[in-house]
């Protein structure tokens, strides 16, 4: 909601302290920290989740200052890339869950606009990752080769 006098919206989130080099307490080395990567990469575990298993198991609270290079930047330097980015597999998860539950409720109109939402946001994203190479030319969204690629 709008402030009352403003006219705007105030912020609200959390932010990081601004740090610029990797805490003294951070007990694991450079070398460890990409192992540990490398090794939930190849298990098949999103950047996402590989950034909340450091924070909250392994004591590291940013990849980026400990390594100089970010959980992404690790997995691209040792060709674990997935095919499909996170961000647009995750859409994908949700509209196949989506999709489902349409194929059984044939009179949900808001599922079906949420459906709808979705799906838009997977066409914006392919076009944003076609155009800058992380997608081939090609590559074509729809339902069924979600199925596909994500089961």
């Amino acid at each position: 909601m709008a402030r009352m006098h403003a006219r705007r919206r105030g912020r609200s989130a959390s932010r990081r302290p601004l740090i610029t080099e990797n805490p003294d307490w951070v007990s694991m080395s450079k070398d460890e920290i990409e192992e540990v990567v490398v090794k939930m990469a190849r298990d098949g575990a999103t950047s996402a989740r590989i950034g909340l298993v450091l924070r909250d198991q392994h004591a590291v609270p940013d990849v980026k200052l400990a390594t100089g290079s970010t959980v992404s930047g690790i997995i691209a330097a040792n060709e674990l890339k997935p095919a499909i980015p996170d961000d647009l597999s995750s859409l994908m998860r949700k509209a196949i869950g989506l999709q489902n539950h349409l194929n059984e409720n044939k009179k949900d109109l808001a599922n079906k606009r949420n459906m709808q939402m979705v799906e838009s946001k997977i066409r914006r994203l392919v076009k944003y990752y076609k155009r800058e190479g992380h997608l081939p030319a090609d590559w074509q969204y729809s339902i069924k080769t979600a199925e596909l690629l994500l089961e």
